[in-house]
């Protein structure tokens, strides 16, 4: 029955759902579409108002939280009642370009040859991982926002900011996938 469900979306039908929570969030309360800004919402809650960063009123920007538990729950929903037992299906050049690096089981989202608890204690997976998610993290941070902030909502609102940042973090992905990765996996 929910067949269709279990197969990924193309673009043309997720790209505009997601391009139309932009002017519905905008219409129903005047709100920016955005996700990072909600780990600032949570300390906000969590630790004390001392802080100055954390000082504000977090509780008109509580809808952003229901907002990341619908992300969570929604991903929760759709790996365990919609997700199929097909695997991950890779291009065959990319399969040997990876087989290259070592990287081998690429059955699932993320190739668990580099991404798991043994790779932590890694030069390579400490690389990937850690410092990684710190500059993504530090990133975030510095532009002021994610990519969906940037890329989806302020872009369509025509902000300069985000027109900066989206190029950034493009450039920035073509420089890491292109130049800096290749590098790395031969760790």
């Amino acid at each position: 029955m929910l067949e269709w469900l279990k197969q990924p979306w193309p673009w043309y039908i997720a790209g505009p759902l997601i391009g139309l929570m932009v002017p519905l969030l905008l219409i129903i309360g005047n709100k920016s579409f955005g996700v990072s800004s909600s780990l600032r919402h949570i300390c906000a809650v969590c630790i004390p108002a001392n802080i100055p960063f954390f000082r504000y009123n977090w509780r008109n920007e509580i809808w952003n939280l229901f907002f990341v538990a619908g992300i969570i729950a929604g991903g929760l929903i759709a790996a365990s009642w919609l997700s199929g037992p097909a695997s991950v299906v890779i291009h065959s050049k990319l399969a040997e370009e990876l087989a290259g690096y070592g990287v081998t089981n690429i059955r699932d989202q993320v190739p668990e040859d580099l991404f798991n608890w043994q790779s932590l204690l890694t030069i390579k997976g400490f690389i990937l991982i850690v410092i990684g998610g710190f500059l993504v993290g530090f990133g975030t941070r510095y532009a002021g926002g994610c990519t969906s902030g940037h890329a989806i909502m302020g872009l369509s609102t025509l902000q300069w900011p985000s027109l900066v940042a989206t190029i950034s973090f493009m450039a920035g992905g073509f420089i890491v996938a292109n130049l800096l990765l290749p590098v790395i996996l031969k760790l």
